[in-house]
């Protein structure tokens, strides 16, 4: 994630356009809500974090609406800041496609097809919303497309090394979930996670582990795994695990896909106890 702050600020030096431009009197001043979340870890620190954080919840939340424009000097006056950490703030929200600052407009909120929607942050506050589980199930369904895939690829090409921790790593998930820590259940289980597309041999397949990180801790935040995981779920990686160890694709292929239909079926199971009769909302 620090790294993707540096290359964030990289870009503020190459902007044309800066949030200063929203400070024309056409600009209308929008408003912000604040927000009580925590700035995320290993997000940029102290006010401009809290900034970042505040009007990240409110785009993807919906408080701010597509079409609106924001004002420098309204944002100031509203978070008590400076105008460069407000045209910080800005210039991350703008690299994430949030934002978009227009020479005589001023910085306008973009629809949610122009977002970067596998940044981690956005992931993050997508999540943070009321349309969590539909966020959920498009990134669950982006996640069978690939995880089972890049099980049957570790399975061919994992090191023994790789395929030992797996194994290692499912016995530790199995004694976490029995005992109910749900918090190093969490870590390991993203550990796991990660492993298996890092041992996948695609370095395109290894760069979405930050998105299934925060898939996974999205779940369990807002109470949307089970506080004792259940058997199948636990059996299930350790039957990836063991494939990948024995060197058999199609059975690796086959034990992630079913924890990915799992997790859907879980999570349709969630939503028609508040939804009754209702399906599960496509993205």
């Amino acid at each position: 994630m620090k790294d993707q702050w540096r290359e964030a600020r990289g870009k503020m030096s190459k902007r044309t356009a800066t949030a200063d431009a929203s400070a024309g009197p056409a600009a209308a001043s929008a408003p912000v809500p604040t927000s009580s979340a925590p700035t995320p870890t290993g997000g940029a620190p102290g006010l401009q974090g809290r900034v970042l954080e505040q009007l990240g919840m409110a785009i993807c939340g919906g408080s701010l609406h597509p079409g609106e424009v924001l004002r420098s000097d309204a944002l100031e006056e509203r978070y008590h800041v400076s105008r460069s950490v407000i045209r910080e703030a800005l210039s991350i929200l703008g690299s994430m496609g949030l934002v978009e600052s227009r020479r005589r407009v001023g910085v306008t909120i973009q629809p949610a097809t122009a977002w970067n929607l596998y940044d981690p942050l956005v992931i993050r506050w997508r999540l943070a919303t009321n349309g969590r589980l539909k966020q959920l199930r498009s990134l669950t369904e982006l996640r069978s497309a690939v995880e089972p895939q890049a099980a049957r690829l570790a399975a061919q090409r994992a090191p023994l090394s790789g395929a030992s921790d797996l194994v290692g790593l499912a016995a530790k998930m199995w004694a976490a979930g029995q005992a109910g820590n749900s918090e190093e259940f969490l870590a390991l289980d993203i550990e796991f996670h990660r492993l298996v597309l890092q041992s996948s041999g695609n370095e395109m397949f290894a760069k979405l582990d930050s998105l299934v990180a925060e898939v996974l801790a999205g779940r369990t935040q807002y109470g949307l795994m089970p506080h004792h995981p259940s058997d199948e779920a636990l059996q299930l990686h350790a039957d990836v695990a063991s494939a990948v160890q024995r060197r058999k694709p199609d059975e690796a292929h086959a034990a992630m896909l079913h924890i990915m239909q799992q997790a859907i079926e879980e999570m349709s199971s969630l939503w028609a106890q508040d939804h009754p009769g209702e399906p599960l909302p496509a993205e």
